[in-house]
């Protein structure tokens, strides 16, 4: 009890109020017609040690906001792991959220439609990017319902979460400012991304000159990752995107932030300090 008090207080995180949740598309999402299978929530139990959801045909955003005091307009979009199969949801979703929320920035958990599920019809370049861009264009569009500043929205993921945060960051556009669709109408592109033990092939994408500035973080001994984000660095720096990368020695994969983790290693207990600083250098917090 005590290791996972001063685990919270190191991170600054406190239990939040009830969070809403809001649906992306109200009326139903394009290419999830006639799912009507219900979404599964289990808590953790013997067989995995963390919120797991799965069924995700209705994508939504879960609002965490910071208190008013404390609010500095900034906002993140967070898509948590779980291979594309399902959401590792408190982990790499909640916990981040809380604390986002504690350095002031507003937290918006990213339910995503699942392309690895079995059985699912769902496509990572098609549905899931969809969903995240959509949910990009929703804040901005909706900035001042919470507080948001729509110069300061950005995405980060985790995993199979990094991959939709990556393909948002690179592939966006300016919106359409005739949609009948008001949420079409902001642009799709994140102020600022951070890629956490992305699982992606660095070779697959194309940086455009516009891409955000960008925070990498994994563990060297994350194999796949540890060596996505080094062939995806020189990649920026070609392209001239502000980038900040952490490689930790250890920490392996999966370590999001877990208040009962066994895990020593900084990567698995201090990583988001990092990210906080990171957020404060790039003008997100006062």
């Amino acid at each position: 009890m005590r290791a996972t008090l001063l685990l919270f207080l190191l991170c600054g995180v406190s239990p939040a109020a009830t969070p809403s949740e809001i649906r992306l598309w109200p009326n139903g999402a394009p290419g999830s017609e006639g799912k009507t299978g219900a979404e599964v929530v289990e808590a953790p139990n013997k067989d995995h040690g963390y919120l797991k959801v799965t069924g995700v045909h209705q994508p939504s955003l879960t609002v965490y906001l910071p208190p008013a005091g404390k609010a500095s307009g900034a906002a993140m979009i967070i898509a948590p792991g779980g291979g594309h199969a399902f959401l590792n949801f408190d982990q790499e979703g909640t916990y981040v959220a809380e604390y986002l929320n504690s350095i002031g920035v507003a937290g918006f958990v990213l339910k995503y439609r699942l392309a690895r599920e079995p059985g699912s019809t769902y496509k990572v370049e098609e549905h899931a990017l969809a969903d995240a861009q959509r949910a990009i264009r929703l804040l901005r569009g909706r900035a001042a319902e919470w507080s948001l500043n729509p110069a300061r929205i950005g995405i980060m993921g985790f995993s199979a979460g990094g991959e939709v945060a990556a393909l948002a960051a690179t592939r966006f556009d300016a919106g359409k400012p005739d949609a009948a669709d008001v949420i079409d109408r902001p642009s799709s592109r994140p102020d600022f991304d951070a890629l956490i033990y992305p699982g992606i092939r660095a070779n697959t994408y194309t940086i455009p000159k516009d891409m955000p500035v960008t925070f990498l973080l994994c563990a060297d001994n994350d194999r796949g990752p540890s060596t996505a984000l080094s062939a995806l660095y020189p990649m920026l720096k070609a392209a001239g995107i502000q980038t900040e990368v952490h490689v930790y020695a250890t920490g392996g994969h999966g370590f999001g932030i877990n208040p009962n983790t066994k895990n020593p290693s900084p990567a698995a207990t201090t990583w988001q300090l990092r990210l906080g600083d990171w957020l404060k250098q790039i003008g997100m917090l006062p």
